[in-house]
């Protein structure tokens, strides 16, 4: 099933009967995701953007863009407007294929995977995922990188609270910790 028809045919449903919802408008839903990979070596090598870029553009589906530095910190020789990072804002239908693909092929693929820990969560009910390398995407081939590099993975929701963004995310399909 397409995650699509699945947050309108059985999510939706479900979240109203246990949040105890009026009105449908209220439902908790994802808005977008944020892939993004900072590259503090971007300082000395300038080389290394246009590989992350390729690197992303073959995860996500979509051209990235190039993240410049907000203010200069002179221990890491950053200085203001140097780009340090690159990121993509996936929505639609991109988004919809990035979550599924996160989903049933991405995090159990993970080594010594034992759940997303409720900390991922913040208070406004986004999830925020750290994966130390990019080797673990599919679409990745590991003799054409040239560093293993993390990246994060923000999936943004509409949901105003931790309670409500994690049963969101738990009737998606995202493994939790179980104590």
């Amino acid at each position: 099933m397409v995650f699509k028809d699945l947050y309108n045919q059985e999510v939706k449903s479900k979240l109203m009967q246990e949040l105890k919802l009026k009105n449908i408008m209220e439902v908790p839903k994802v808005i977008k995701i944020v892939v993004n990979v900072g590259a503090g070596e971007a300082v000395t090598n300038k080389t290394v953007l246009e590989k992350i870029k390729e690197q992303l553009t073959l995860i996500t589906g979509q051209k990235p863009i190039v993240t410049k530095a907000r203010k200069s910190v002179s221990a890491f020789k950053i200085r203001k407007g140097l780009p340090i990072g690159i990121k993509v804002t996936l929505r639609d239908k991109r988004m919809a294929s990035f979550l599924e693909k996160l989903i049933k092929i991405v995090i159990p693929r993970l080594r010594d995977f034992r759940g997303i820990g409720e900390n991922s969560i913040d208070p406004g009910g986004n999830l925020n995922l750290g994966f130390t390398e990019q080797t673990i995407f599919p679409e990745i081939d590991f003799d054409k990188i040239d560093k293993i590099r993390g990246l994060e993975v923000t999936i943004v929701t509409n949901a105003r609270s931790k309670e409500k963004g994690k049963k969101l995310f738990e009737l998606l399909g995202i493994p939790f910790q179980t104590r």
